[in-house]
């Protein structure tokens, strides 16, 4: 039977890049894959795919292909020789095995860790915003090698293992033939040298644990819960990469009297008997200074007044939320002989009939705390 064209295989044109040719592959070997495809002739067509790629991917084949056809790569009729294929940065992406990436990908700048501290502030400090400074311990270059890793004097030297390189070709057998995988060299790490003389202070690795004060802005607004994102703050980067992010969480103690729902402030208040019933001037405490609130005649438990613009501050945008002030009637416990012979006076005047509640308090309440 006739050998296949290559570029048929791949379904390329004979013009086409090396990097179309090596997308048609990636595209193709995902399909015919025999550990994922259900094809009856997928083994086959990915050893076809195979022998394609290692021969179009490599120029000096192409050329050769290209010139004399299957008998100038072929040899003497056999098959082509894998061994000096890599075909591992395509397998590990696509099915999770394979070398460890290339020398350039290991060894090029990544971004450094991000790192997570928690703040507790005052309910006040939440609403109002505050400045709070705190400790934080990061990676830092080392103070004494300044990040070589190695004693003073000396320096690191080129790993015998990988010539410096990082990394090292194993070959495998595979049901394909004989393959080569690239693998980190264990010996260096994929760092391509070998510290002999650590640096004692960083024991090599260049780098030390630091605690720094750091001063934070914490807006107004702010609730229990918020994360505040400081760019860069986070651990070094590898290979000149960035640094990392530092998030604060901030947690918001709880006040003795006021709540929060969102951007309004709920804040429970007693009156007493008289004062809801003949109506009253009062004080009403906010997170600022009293304000004077009008109770009029009459007014029952659960009644809520707002005073506006006296709640939290948005976050993102102008203006606050409102204060809501719940009423609730103070009974006495204890009274005077004097306090008990007036309840008895107008106790007699109101009677005895008791009259069922449409709606009672505990739904005013639900009504108010959910909006």
């Amino acid at each position: 039977m006739a050998q296949r064209d290559y570029y048929e295989i791949l379904g390329i044109s004979r013009n086409a890049s090396s990097e179309e040719i090596k997308n048609s592959f990636r595209q193709l070997a995902r399909k015919y894959h025999p550990d994922v495809s259900k094809e009856p002739d997928a083994e086959d067509r990915f050893k076809e795919l195979n022998e394609a790629y290692a021969i179009l991917s490599d120029p000096d084949k192409r050329s050769k292909y290209d010139r004399f056809g299957a008998a100038g790569v072929n040899g003497m009729g056999g098959m082509p020789d894998f061994t000096s294929v890599d075909f591992s940065d395509i397998f590990e992406e696509f099915f999770g095995f394979g070398g460890g990436g290339s020398s350039r990908r290991r060894n090029a700048p990544r971004r450094g860790a991000d790192l997570s501290y928690a703040v507790t502030i005052e309910f006040e400090e939440a609403v109002f915003g505050v400045d709070k400074e705190f400790e934080i311990s990061r990676n830092e270059t080392c103070s004494t090698c300044s990040g070589s890793g190695a004693k003073a004097g000396s320096q690191p030297v080129q790993c015998s293992e990988c010539n410096g390189r990082g990394e090292v070709r194993q070959v495998r057998q595979t049901f394909l033939g004989s393959m080569v995988q690239v693998v980190t060299c264990p010996k260096c790490g994929g760092k391509g040298s070998i510290i002999e003389s650590p640096c004692t202070t960083c024991r090599g690795s260049g780098q030390e644990v630091k605690t720094r004060k750091k001063l934070v802005h914490i807006p107004a607004g702010v609730d229990h819960g918020t994360q505040i994102r400081l760019a860069g703050e986070g651990q070094p980067g590898v290979n000149g990469g960035p640094h990392g992010n530092l998030y604060i969480e901030v947690r918001v103690k709880q006040h003795k009297f006021f709540r929060r729902r969102e951007n309004d402030i709920l804040l429970d208040l007693n009156i007493n008997i008289a004062q809801a019933t003949l109506g009253a001037e009062i004080q009403v405490p906010t997170l600022e200074k009293d304000h004077k609130l009008v109770i009029p005649p009459g007014t029952q438990p659960g009644k809520v007044f707002t005073l506006k613009g006296q709640g939290v501050p948005y976050l993102r945008g102008s203006g606050r939320g409102n204060q809501l002030v719940m009423i609730g009637v103070d009974i006495p416990t204890h009274v005077t002989e004097e306090q008990r012979a007036l309840f008895e006076k107008l106790a007699a005047t109101l009677g005895t009939e008791v009259l069922p509640q449409e709606r009672g308090f505990f739904d005013r309440l639900k009504e108010v705390l959910s909006g």
